[in-house]
């Protein structure tokens, strides 16, 4: 008999060392709750979100009923779980699909944590209880048309006029934008970059989806103009003075990335073995031959390797002991090593591999976007050198 791609034998059969071991109970909880809610309400569903590009608006009210809106945070009705804890669940999630781990991440790490981080005592009694209930969606506007690895060189203003703030300017890659409720954006003062807490029905305010993606097709982004875009002046987030601000929020979504690669990667590999064994050629199971079990050896190593790094990460974040070269190792080698091990799955299994009845091209095709977006591959290899040498070397 055939395995089933998701059957708990094979699950297991990437875990060379017994990692279940090092979790606590509350931690497999936590994953397993989320393994079972992927496989009952996205597996069946992703492909065909995937195809027609839908985003599942549906899933949002389950998503805060599970506790994963803003589930790292305390207060305002989060959850406020162990880094952990959400990174697993993170992984879990981008085992199903990374346009759906997007959702939570720049839902609750992005905008919630900037909000919850950097907002006055008014703004997060305003928006985080809603926003942790799926009641009202956030977005996070840094990136621009032409500032996305160098966000210092933004061109989005924002000034006082006549005791309201007025902003200027053009945002792209924005997650969730047209869905959105409340955006955070970045923009140039006279006093170095602000964050600003802007309801998305104000005048001036607009969000257009990006079209023709080949990547992260269940999730939206969109490009943001923003024309004479009035707010008041309680608007703006005080807690955040220049860019650290929204880095410190970059930093979380990086985090949590770093788990959501090593689920991509064991869907990859569970998917894989799965078909390899049932799959007879030369009268034998394509995953009896020597060259398929190397294959299969070295991504089981690697995924070791990555739950390993992405663990030691959110330890040492759960003891405040996190440094932010450290998210950025964790950042480059997990995605580095997810989209190899999609890419090489989707060899194994051949022609059928291309189509949607597999999930390793769509993860690899996502994992385009995760190595792209929250500093690419370079700019992490250079956030390391730079620890390394003490040089920064991103201006030449």
């Amino acid at each position: 008999m055939t395995p089933a791609p998701h059957d708990p034998d094979l699950r297991s059969a990437s875990d060379l060392l017994g990692l279940d071991d090092e979790f606590t109970e509350s931690e497999l909880a936590v994953r397993e709750t989320v393994r079972a809610f992927v496989g009952r309400r996205i597996r069946p569903h992703i492909a065909e979100w995937f195809d027609t590009a839908t985003f599942p608006l549906d899933l949002v009210p389950e998503l805060a009923d599970l506790g994963l809106l803003g589930m790292h945070l305390e207060g305002y009705g989060c959850a406020g779980r162990s880094a952990v804890e959400y990174g697993l669940a993170m992984q879990e999630l981008e085992a199903g699909d990374s346009g759906i781990r997007t959702f939570v991440s720049v839902q609750g790490s992005l905008a919630m944590t900037a909000i919850h981080r950097h907002g006055s005592p008014e703004q997060r009694e305003e928006w985080l209880p809603r926003m942790a209930r799926g009641e009202a969606i956030g977005c996070f506007g840094l990136t621009e048309p032409t500032a996305g690895s160098d966000p210092a060189s933004m061109a989005t203003t924002a000034r006082l006029e006549g005791g309201e703030w007025v902003l200027d300017g053009a945002k792209r890659w924005i997650g969730l934008a047209s869905i959105a409720d409340v955006a955070i954006i970045w923009a140039r003062t006279d006093e170095g970059v602000r964050g600003f807490v802007v309801p998305t029905a104000t005048p001036g305010f607009t969000a257009t989806p990006i079209g023709q993606k080949l990547s992260m097709r269940a999730s939206i982004q969109c490009d943001l103009d923003l024309v004479d875009v009035r707010l008041p002046e309680t608007a703006v987030l005080p807690g955040a003075t220049g860019l650290g601000g929204a880095f410190s929020c970059l930093n979380e979504a990086r985090y949590g990335i770093a788990w959501g690669a090593v689920g991509a990667a064991r869907d990859c590999f569970d998917e894989t073995l799965a078909y390899a064994l049932g799959r007879m050629q030369f009268g034998r199971p394509l995953a009896g031959f020597q060259l398929t079990q190397q294959k299969l050896a070295n991504w089981a190593l690697e995924i070791q390797k990555a739950q390993l790094l992405a663990l030691h990460v959110g330890r040492r974040k759960d003891a405040g002991r996190l440094e932010p070269h450290m998210i950025s190792a964790a950042k480059l080698n997990n995605t580095r090593i997810a989209i190899e091990i999609a890419r090489e799955a989707r060899a194994v299994l051949g022609g059928n591999g291309i189509t949607l009845d597999h999930s390793p091209l769509r993860h690899a095709n996502n994992l385009e976007s995760v190595r792209t977006y929250e500093g690419t591959d370079e700019v992490h290899t250079l956030v390391l050198g730079q620890h390394i040498t003490g040089i920064p070397a991103f201006r030449g």
